[in-house]
């Protein structure tokens, strides 16, 4: 058997709060950069946008931006802008957008990256209360850190 691999560059957004990543999950104009923003406007921090290098460290994995768009962010109607950001932050939750979201959660959902585990969650970026939804899985879903 393979071993897993030490990081991967995924298709997502992430931004942190309180020294824990949230992962933004989703296709192309699906909103993960839109949420992202208003993430921000909650005292959240940009960690990466639109690619993510998830990295593993010990039995943990780390969230960082690739060097050439580190501390950018593309906001549509306004291009790519500079914004304060951090790195190697722990991930402790996974959001996937989706318009399709169930009324009651599936118990224990997981996405697995580098054969690690992170607490799922589906969330409709569009709506007005994805920020809120979002802050609160962190806190109800989210790892702990260590």
């Amino acid at each position: 058997m393979t071993p897993p691999l030490s990081s991967e560059t995924v298709h997502a957004t992430c931004v942190a709060s309180a020294g824990r990543a949230v992962l933004i999950l989703g296709p192309s104009g699906s909103g993960k950069s839109d949420l992202a923003l208003r993430l921000l406007d909650r005292g959240f921090q940009l960690v990466s946008d639109d690619r993510t290098i998830i990295s593993r460290d010990g039995g943990r994995l780390l969230a960082s931006a690739p060097a050439q768009i580190a501390g950018k962010m593309e906001i549509r109607g306004f291009g790519i802008v500079d914004m304060e950001s951090t790195e190697a932050v722990p991930i402790a939750l996974a959001v996937e957008l989706t318009s399709e979201v169930p009324r009651m959660p599936q118990e224990n959902a997981a996405r697995q990256f580098l054969g690690t585990d992170l607490p799922l969650v589906l969330i409709d970026a569009m709506t007005a209360s994805a920020p809120s939804k979002v802050a609160l899985a962190l806190e109800r879903f989210g790892l702990k850190s260590e």
